[in-house]
């Protein structure tokens, strides 16, 4: 049995027992792999194990790994099969990115701007594509947390504006508990998530917002509790990151 195969297991038998200890079934909880930092070659040992969906941090690294994929390299995937995986993109994106972003990647989970859902927008229509975003929601005081406040007027407009961008399709949210948080301002958070979105689902009923992207390797069960519908799981997959995590990147 390879590590990561062990890993899998033991990481789906813990979404079982949150999922039962919440009341609710494990179909309803979609696991998103957090590749980011690993090479091309653990997304084709975590797709062959049945893993579809996929996260990655930063364009120009997986830009490279998509290159490597499509000159079928040995132990990667084909052309073929490479395309039937989903890969989001999870870290902070720079407008100036988004071109690029929308080429690359099935969907933009990270939103955090008006500025950035209409360069989206424009590079999704270029790319003849309409593209699934998340809002993230910044719902801690940590500085190197991104995303939109949501009291802010901008947050506001983007809600309003959303529906007009025709190559961008909102799907929901996603935000990331305090780091090393006590377990009930780490729920604080998932439930403020969730409040928001059913708030936000009511005012804007044009919008679907059916997804909260919340949890990760250390808190995943308290967010399934609190009602995730995806959680994003690296280093419990593919084991402990080595590189240093940039400012705005994710500990999954």
């Amino acid at each position: 049995m390879t590590a990561l195969r062990g890993n899998l297991e033991r990481l789906e038998e813990a979404i079982a027992t949150a999922c039962r200890a919440a009341g609710r079934t494990r179909g309803e909880v979609e696991l998103m792999a957090v590749s980011k930092t690993f090479p091309a070659e653990a997304i084709a040992e975590a797709a062959a194990l049945g893993l579809t969906l996929f996260g990655e941090n930063r364009v120009q690294e997986f830009s490279a790994k998509a290159l490597r994929a499509m000159e079928r390299w040995p132990g990667l995937p084909t052309e073929h099969e490479w395309k039937k995986l989903r890969f989001h993109l999870i870290g902070h994106l720079q407008s100036n990115k988004a071109a690029r972003a929308a080429e690359l990647f099935d969907g933009v989970d990270s939103l955090d701007s008006l500025r950035l859902a209409e360069r989206l927008n424009e590079a999704a229509e270029k790319c003849g594509k309409k593209l699934p975003v998340l809002l993230e929601i910044k719902l801690s005081a940590e500085a190197t947390k991104t995303g939109l406040d949501p009291e802010s007027e901008e947050t506001a407009q983007l809600l309003e504006r959303l529906p007009d961008f025709s190559h961008l399709e909102a799907r929901g949210l996603m935000t990331i508990a305090p780091w090393g948080a006590p377990e009930e301002d780490t729920r604080a958070c998932f439930r403020r998530l969730r409040t928001l979105r059913d708030r936000w689902a009511a005012t804007h009923p044009n919008l679907q917002l059916e997804t909260l992207s919340m949890g990760m390797s250390g808190d995943f069960a308290l967010a399934i509790q609190e009602g995730a519908t995806r959680i994003r799981v690296g280093a419990a997959l593919f084991g402990r990151r080595t590189p240093p995590t940039a400012v705005g990147a994710e500990q999954a």
